[in-house]
């Protein structure tokens, strides 16, 4: 539950964006689950989940040929030509240099998760020292969490600056502000925490779900109640933030429900790994696998692909 002392705070900030129907946004998200997909569109709609993968490895024992391995997977996913690459390559900030390497002067971005991933843990001054050597590595996108204590005690206005000063050292690299959904209960808190957060993003910025380090990640539910906030923020100022659930999305079915709901939440324009990203390297080989039944009419053993790397 939100600590006692931030329930004024909450109140005050629930009264500015309003609050939000949690059986609507279960009602909702049932009819996306049901809806019925032609072939035609199912296959742009895997392959445009394919090109929306960020491929993460996120482990101790990272190495530079791991990160190669990574690389190569993302540039080509398949052996079908038509296959396209993945968005990005998310690696921790030691691994951002090699992992350039191997993309530069390709479409796939380099993210590095940052700000003591995944507790948010440490000091401002460490965590934004990270952020700039990460992208003094050359880092496209940062991922960072969010101060949840700062959060839940109800003090926006720390939540709001140590955004605004990672952004400054993210200088043009995109940011992904993660809100660790799991650990904010409640779809009015998840409502909150996007405001919040998106008050002081910019366009092409994104707001993520989760670290996937914690035993709730995305849903259709959570991940619904923020592309509805990513709405109505653009309906008042004009300012189109991008959208990246993680975790828990492990079938090429579950990715079409989510851009089902993109589609008629957010309209085509955010159907882009601009504006949309999957945090799912276990979903690439399911999109892959149904891409190839659907080119072929026969599954392919899961063994067929080679294995990607983790879903943060």
């Amino acid at each position: 539950m939100l600590a006692q002392p931030s329930q004024a705070a909450f109140r005050r900030l629930l009264d500015e964006i309003g609050t939000v129907d949690a059986v609507g946004v279960e009602e909702r998200v049932a009819k996306f689950t049901s809806r019925s997909i032609k072939k035609a569109s199912k296959v742009k709609g895997l392959a445009t989940a394919v090109s929306m993968v960020d491929m993460t490895t996120l482990e101790g024992k990272d190495t530079p040929g791991k990160i190669a391995s990574l690389c190569q997977k993302a540039l080509r996913p398949s052996e079908d030509p038509s296959v396209p690459p993945v968005a990005a390559v998310c690696v921790y900030s030691a691994m951002v240099r090699h992992a350039k390497r191997h993309v530069a002067g390709t479409a796939v971005k380099v993210a590095s998760v940052a700000t003591a991933f995944p507790s948010g843990q440490t000091g401002l001054r460490t965590r934004l020292a990270e952020v700039r050597a990460a992208v003094g590595d050359g880092a496209d996108e940062i991922d960072m969490v969010i101060n949840r204590g700062a959060y839940l005690s109800g003090d926006y206005n720390r939540v709001k600056d140590e955004i605004c000063a990672v952004l400054e050292a993210c200088g043009g690299s995109a940011l992904k502000v993660i809100l660790e959904v799991g650990e904010l209960e409640t779809y009015d808190s998840i409502r909150a925490a996007s405001f919040l957060a998106m008050s002081v993003l910019r366009p092409g910025d994104f707001i993520k779900t989760s670290t996937g380090k914690t035993t709730s990640n995305a849903t259709l539910g959570n991940t619904q109640v923020m592309i509805e906030a990513i709405r109505d923020h653009f309906l008042d100022t004009g300012i189109a933030i991008s959208m990246k659930p993680a975790g828990g999305i492990r079938t090429a079915k579950q990715a079409l429900h989510y851009l089902v709901a993109v589609k008629e939440t957010l309209g085509d324009a955010w159907l882009t790994n601009a504006r949309y990203r999957f945090g799912a390297s276990s979903l690439l080989n399911d999109l892959l696998r149904q891409l190839e039944k659907e080119r072929t009419g026969a599954y392919q053993a899961p063994y067929y692909f080679s294995e990607t790397a983790e879903s943060y």
